[in-house]
C-alpha cells in the first residue's frame, strides 16, 4: 500500500559539490526537497522504493547499500544508497545511475533511518502502461510503501538551456506541475511520451510509475516547488 510520496527533481547540481560556486541557486530546490522527504518520514513506511531516471528501457533494480558517484560531473563524491552498511550490497555490479545517486545524496542529507531502501532505474523508452503496472506492483507489496521519485521537467525553457527554446515546454511543464500538485493520477498517466522525450523530460517515466503506484490510494498533493533555472524544469512535491 502506498503511503506517501516525495517528487523531487533530480539535477546533479543539486548537489553543492557538484555545483560549486553556483549552489545557492538551487537552495530553495534543495530545502523544498527536505521538506518533502519529511512527508515521507512522517508516514512511517516499512519500506522506500526510490524510483528515478536511467539508460535503457529498465526497470532496473538496485538494492539497499549500491553506490554512486559525482566522479563523472568532476566532483570526488561517493554515495550509497541507504544507510551505509560499509560495502556494496552482494550481487550488485553496477554503480547508481545519476538520478538514483542524487536520491541517494538526498537521503543521506537527510539521515534517513525510517525504513529499508530500495532503487528502481526506468529509463525514457519505457512504455506508459509499463510504468503504471511496475506502480501497482510496488504498491501491492504488503507493508506501508513510501515512494522517492526522481526526475526533472523538460530542458527546453530558453535559449540557453540544454534542449535549446521549444514553445512546448513550458505548456508541458505547468501541467506536469498542476498535476504533481493536485495528486492527479490520471494527468500523470496521460502524459506524452514522445513529447516527454522530446522535451529531454527526464521525469515522464517515473512519474507515470508513482501514477501507477497512486492509483485508489486516495492521497492528497501540495506543490513545494516549481521554477526554471538554467532553463530546465524543476519540481517538487509531497503526497500524503
Amino acid at each position: 500500500m502506498l503511503v506517501a510520496a516525495a517528487v523531487c527533481p533530480c539535477p546533479p547540481l543539486l548537489v553543492p559539490e557538484v555545483a560549486a560556486g553556483a549552489a545557492p541557486e538551487l537552495d530553495a530546490a534543495r530545502a523544498a526537497c527536505t521538506d518533502a522527504l519529511g512527508v515521507l518520514a512522517a508516514a512511517r513506511p516499512d519500506r522506500l522504493v526510490v524510483v528515478g531516471p536511467a539508460d535503457g528501457t529498465g526497470p532496473g533494480i538496485h538494492p539497499q547499500g549500491t553506490r554512486g558517484s559525482f566522479r563523472g560531473f568532476g566532483v570526488d563524491l561517493d554515495v550509497c544508497l541507504g544507510p551505509d552498511r560499509g560495502a556494496r550490497t552482494p550481487g550488485t555490479g553496477r554503480e547508481l545511475p545519476y538520478g538514483l545517486a542524487v536520491g541517494a545524496w538526498l537521503l543521506g542529507r537527510a539521515g534517513w533511518a525510517d525504513g529499508p531502501v530500495e532503487g528502481i532505474g526506468v529509463g525514457q523508452a519505457l512504455p506508459a502502461e509499463r510504468c503504471a503496472a511496475l506502480g501497482r506492483e510496488v504498491a501491492a507489496r504488503a507493508g506501508r510503501t513510501a515512494l522517492l521519485v526522481l526526475g526533472d521537467a523538460s530542458a527546453c525553457r530558453t535559449l540557453k538551456a540544454p534542449g535549446y527554446l521549444d514553445e512546448r515546454a513550458a505548456p508541458f511543464d505547468a501541467e506536469v506541475g498542476r498535476a504533481l500538485g493536485a495528486a492527479d493520477v490520471a494527468a500523470l498517466a496521460a502524459l506524452d511520451a514522445v513529447l516527454a522525450r522530446e522535451l529531454k523530460a527526464s521525469g515522464r517515466a517515473p512519474w507515470q510509475v508513482l501514477a501507477g503506484a497512486a492509483e485508489g490510494a486516495g492521497l492528497a498533493g501540495a506543490l513545494l516547488y516549481e521554477d526554471a533555472p538554467y532553463g530546465v524544469g524543476y519540481i517538487a512535491a509531497a503526497w500524503s
